[in-house]
């Protein structure tokens, strides 16, 4: 009714405006002139598109009409007057419509106001566009559409329209939801090879269930259904159906509006085989080479998922040598007599594509050759998709960019050239942290910690290490520069100075100093396998006194140059060494990105050892496994699972007895076994404390939980098992809290397990890591043993880069 008014109110207007007009001319008079009046935004010349009538035209009471319809079509005015002055001078004097100021949505919860707008869109309703009233229902009707296909056949949708200064409006549009549909009954009809339970497990809407609170697949969606409707077209297909066919599928509401019921009916014929299979079109790279992916044959069941992937292998193919709008089609011809099928693959290669130029967007610290370096795709070379997206892998790995997009433009004018875009989204460089205290027992304590993985946007590493207290000084520093030249050749120089009382919190007595020089190079073997090779020089001293584990005194005076002091309150020895240090190593690394992969794997294998002759000869092997896996998983659509794996290992050789202290391994914390506190597993020197041991075994395996948005990015839940210890195999001895012999060597009862619920969150200070851990086997301390020493919260801050 409110439609049918509108119409008529917009037609007496223009019969009123046409009138008049008419009136005044029923004699026909020559344009001399044409001048407008009222035309505030719209230009002159817009109007003048939409005016049949030129200077020098004759004029009567038709074509006065037909000009007034003409103008008014344009959608511009909803008011316009032709006039004529008496010398003859046609004057036109419209009233522009309001514009459109502003469009606000209340209500929508189900649907975003993105989408929503872009619904009103599509019907030419947007902010900066003329109002034009007449359309009112048609949006109303177009956003109610648009909840029934989301099953909300109670939704209501109201407009109200405010005039607002500057002739524009205001359009607020009112939604009133209401509750999705639930289906009631799913039925198909004709199904003879599969029963109903084949067919509807394989669907994404179901029946209720006691899972469907959780899974939403109760809720019918117009979308869903189709997508359902070719999940079933492609199991039939892919069973070798090929004559399978949806007849039709009818939805039927309830009386409330609350419940859906659905019957599909089908037609399955029978199993099809391929009776030949051919390969034809333009051929750009050798026939042989194409038919390497034909892996369908004749005497085979016609399987249409078969097809699909070799039609995108072939894709692929031709992508990689340029082509990569290259079309292939599999057309199945159909002996429905002898149930047979002859495939025939077309190849429609196109032109060859080049990228003509590569840009990046949204970066503001970074120097464009950072980015471009790590580029696979060049511009100037044929368009890979491969490429391209090893490019932003490459790119996503850096750690100061959290994620990477891309998109590729045609280039007007040209059939062959495209333009690349990569889309930055940069992430923190690193991390930082300082801090001044004094303690009665530690005196003035002076901490700080700058790490910068893009220093002054060179991509560059940088850090820096001060730490400074009665018991424990650390100076440090080092810089990394990722291409020293332009085989990608990676250089890592480091400097350092520690004078440590403890290596731990809860040390025996043991003092350390150590100076350390050190440069470590990477060579690129591939684009995963990196070689590592570097070596260091170290000086240092080690001081073993009365109130020294024994085992610090054992190594002291058994390594080095070595040499006790008696004195009258305090006997202590000490051991002066220089060493050479060789580092050699392999690193295979595949993830994703730097920080929170979900992809990937890395491998990384590093052999260091003193040469031979220094005055500790040592050596060491270190192997880190990290790898994820994604699996699927109800309710939340995909898990991922990390599996994590540590084994180092190192001991003496020639005339040194174990290795140098500082070089021991210690287990428990974040980094090991979650639940144990931090550094507190192993062997134990005679005081019950740790002593560390020569051989580490750890693994811990995290579920990892799904973050919607960009916190998927910058933070992370997980379940966690872990397990793990160290053992010690070198010539020192150990013992029991009475004193009698231990041994620490491996034992897999020994090996510590928790699981727990842990989260990280990275920060601009640093790499946040909290964890709630349950130890699973640890022991009391008894005459023989001493007990583990749990901590079921755990959190950290740091070492992230």
């Amino acid at each position: 009714m409110i439609s049918i008014l509108k119409k008529s109110i917009i037609t007496i207007t223009i019969w009123l405006l046409i009138f008049p007009m008419a009136t005044l001319s029923n004699d026909e008079f020559v344009v001399k002139d044409i001048k407008i009046e009222g035309l505030e935004k719209i230009s002159e010349g817009a109007l003048l598109n939409y005016l049949p009538v030129n200077i020098g035209d004759s004029l009567n009471e038709s074509r006065i009409q037909e000009s007034i319809r003409s103008v008014y079509s344009s959608g511009f005015f909803k008011n316009i007057e032709f006039r004529k002055d008496d010398s003859g001078v046609l004057i036109i004097s419209v009233l522009e419509r309001p514009s459109i100021a502003s469009i606000n949505f209340e209500g929508n919860k189900d649907i975003k106001t993105e989408d929503l707008e872009d619904s009103l869109n599509n019907i030419g309703f947007k902010i900066g566009r003329n109002y034009d009233p007449s359309i009112l229902d048609e949006i109303e009707r177009s956003l109610i559409d648009q909840y029934f296909s989301f099953g909300k056949y109670n939704a209501r949708v109201k407009t109200t329209v405010e005039e607002l200064p500057g002739n524009t409006v205001g359009v607020q549009v009112d939604v009133s939801e209401g509750d999705r549909a639930q289906i009631r009954q799913i039925n198909v009809v004709g199904n003879k090879i599969f029963s109903d339970e084949d067919i509807l497990d394989i669907l994404k809407l179901q029946m209720p269930n006691w899972l469907s609170f959780f899974n939403q697949d109760d809720r019918y969606s117009r979308e869903d259904l189709q997508g359902d409707l070719e999940t079933i077209e492609n199991f039939y297909l892919d069973q070798g159906y090929a004559n399978f066919r949806i007849e039709s599928a009818q939805v039927a509401i309830s009386k409330d509006k609350q419940g859906i019921f659905v019957t599909i009916n089908i037609t399955e014929d029978e199993v099809y085989t391929l009776s030949d299979v051919k390969v034809t079109g333009e051929f750009v790279i050798p026939k042989e080479e194409i038919e390497k992916f034909i892996f369908a044959k004749p005497g085979q069941t016609f399987s249409q998922g078969l097809l699909t992937s070799i039609t995108e292998l072939i894709e692929y193919e031709l992508g990689e040598d340029g082509y990569s709008f290259a079309e292939v089609e599999a057309v199945p011809e159909l002996d429905r007599e002898n149930k047979e099928v002859k495939v025939v693959f077309y190849i429609q290669p196109k032109d060859r594509v080049y990228v003509r130029r590569i840009s990046f967007t949204d970066t503001t610290s970074i120097n464009d050759d950072v980015l471009r370096r790590e580029m696979r795709q060049l511009e100037g070379g044929y368009y890979s998709k491969s490429k391209l997206e090893r490019s932003k892998i490459r790119l996503q790995r850096l750690p100061f960019i959290e994620e990477v997009n891309y998109e590729t433009y045609p280039v007007p004018g040209s059939t062959d050239l495209v333009d690349a875009e990569f889309n930055i989204k940069e992430g923190l460089p690193g991390q930082f942290g300082g801090g001044i205290g004094y303690s009665g027992y530690q005196k003035l304590i002076l901490n700080g910690n700058f790490t910068h993985t893009n220093f002054f946007g060179t991509g560059n590493r940088v850090g820096l290490d001060i730490n400074a207290s009665r018991f424990r000084d650390l100076y440090s520093i080092s810089t990394t520069n990722a291409y020293t030249g332009i085989d990608e050749i990676s250089r890592t120089l480091s400097l350092s100075y520690s004078n440590f009382s403890q290596f731990t919190s809860s040390s025996s007595d043991f003092s350390t100093k150590t100076y350390s020089l050190g440069a470590q190079y990477s060579y690129p073997l591939s684009e995963f396998q990196r070689l590592i090779f570097g070596g260091s020089l170290q000086s240092s001293e080690l001081l073993a006194g009365d109130y020294s584990a024994d085992q610090a005194l054992q190594w002291v005076t058994s390594n080095g140059k070595s040499e006790c002091f008696d004195q009258e309150f305090f006997d202590f020895c000490k051991t002066k060494f220089d060493n050479a240090e060789l580092t050699a190593g392999w690193v295979y690394d595949s993830r994703n990105r730097f920080m929170f992969a979900d992809q990937g794997m890395s491998h990384r294998l590093i052999l260091n050892a003193s040469i031979p002759g220094s005055d500790v000869e040592y050596y060491g092997i270190n192997y880190a496994y990290k790898q994820y896996f994604n699996i699927p998983f109800p309710i939340i659509n995909r898990l991922t699972m990390m599996v994590k794996a540590d084994l180092a290992f190192n001991d003496a050789y020639g005339d040194s007895i174990g290795v140098p202290p500082y070089k021991n391994f210690y287990a428990g914390g974040p980094d090991t076994v979650r639940g144990f506190k931090e550094h507190r597993l192993g062997p134990k020197d005679n005081y019950g404390n740790p002593y560390g041991g020569n051989l580490l075994i750890s693994s811990q395996t995290e579920f990892i939980l799904p973050i919607p948005g960009d916190w998927a990015n910058r933070a992370r839940f997980s379940l966690f098992f872990d397990i793990g210890n160290t053992f010690s195999t070198s010539e020192l001895d150990f013992f029991d809290p009475e004193g009698n012999p231990i041994d620490y060597s491996f034992d897999a009862s020994k090996l510590k397990r928790s699981y727990g619920l842990a989260a990280q969150w990275l920060a601009p200070m640093g790499l946040f890591r909290f964890s709630y851990a349950i130890p699973m086997n640890s022991i009391d301390g008894t005459d023989r043993f001493y007990s583990d020493e749990t901590e079921r919260f755990q959190f950290t801050v740091g070492g992230a880069f």
